[in-house]
C-alpha cells in the first residue's frame, strides 16, 4: 500500500496537467517500506526524446534530488509520471525501463474525464499494483 497525503496528490496531477500533451515525471520521497508513505514529491524534468509518449529522468538531476530528499530526512519511496492521454497502468515501455524493485510506480492519468492516480510496485519482472490511501 501507498499513503499519499491529498496534498502531494494535488501537486501530481497539478504537474500532469501543467505539462500536457507531454508526460511529466519525479521523485516521490517519504518513508519506505510494505505500506510506504510518500510525503513529498519533487518535480524532475522530462529528459526523453519523444516526451509526449514516454517520461526519462535525467540520471545527473535524478541524484541530486535523491541527495536532497535524503538531506531532509527523507527516502526515497519511488516514481511518478503522468499519462495525458492514456490508462493509469504501465505500458510495455514503463515495465522495459523500471530498475527499482520493490518500489512504488504512480502514474497520473489524464485520460478521462477527471484525474485518476494509481500506483504499482515493480516486482523486478512486472508491476504488481497496490491500494493507494489518499490522506487528508
Amino acid at each position: 500500500m501507498l499513503r499519499l497525503p491529498a496534498a502531494v496528490r494535488t501537486s501530481m496531477v497539478a504537474h500532469a496537467r501543467e505539462g500536457a500533451p507531454a508526460e511529466v515525471c519525479g521523485v516521490l520521497a517519504g518513508t519506505h517500506n510494505e505500506q510506504s508513505t510518500a510525503s513529498a514529491a519533487a518535480r524532475a524534468t522530462n529528459a526523453a526524446a519523444a516526451p509526449r509518449s514516454r517520461y526519462e529522468l535525467d540520471p545527473g538531476e535524478q541524484l541530486t534530488l535523491m541527495r536532497d530528499l535524503e538531506a531532509n530526512g527523507h527516502e526515497v519511496v519511488g516514481f511518478y509520471h503522468s499519462h495525458p492521454r492514456g490508462p493509469p497502468a504501465p505500458s510495455d515501455v514503463d515495465a522495459h525501463e523500471a530498475t527499482w524493485v520493490g518500489y512504488s510506480y504512480v502514474i497520473v492519468s489524464l485520460g478521462g474525464d477527471e484525474p485518476v492516480v494509481r500506483s504499482w510496485r515493480w516486482t523486478g519482472e512486472r508491476f504488481e499494483r497496490e491500494a493507494v490511501g489518499v490522506q487528508d
